[in-house]
């Protein structure tokens, strides 16, 4: 059994990218923003207008794209967002990796 068909269907497409301009073929994943609840041991910062949670996502894509073992010189690209990795995992099923789990960031560029 595969996720693939249902990143295909009903992920958005992406792509890997590196600072020095490689980038990976196109791919379909998941990319849904945290809830206040998950995002409680992510380091937000509580201010005088209320809680800033950094533009933390939940990230899931397929295994051929492991995001777990990049060091930062990596992102992600959806569209018009980007997104740096700040912690990813491999979760298996049996003794095969069935997806990779990460918490991303937006990227937030000055023009």
């Amino acid at each position: 059994m595969s996720l693939k068909s249902s990143f295909k269907k009903y992920g958005r497409e992406m792509v890997l990218c590196k600072n020095d301009g490689w980038t990976s073929n196109r791919y379909f994943g998941f990319i849904e923003p945290l809830r206040y609840k998950n995002k409680m041991y992510l380091n937000g910062i509580n201010t005088e207008i209320g809680y800033d949670s950094q533009g933390h996502y939940l990230y899931i894509g397929p295994p051929d794209h492991d995001l777990s073992g990049l060091d930062d010189s990596f992102y992600l690209v959806a569209g018009e967002d980007k997104f740096i990795i700040d912690r990813a995992e491999k979760v298996y099923r049996g003794n095969n990796v069935f997806y990779i789990w990460a918490i991303i960031r937006a990227i937030v560029e000055v023009d």
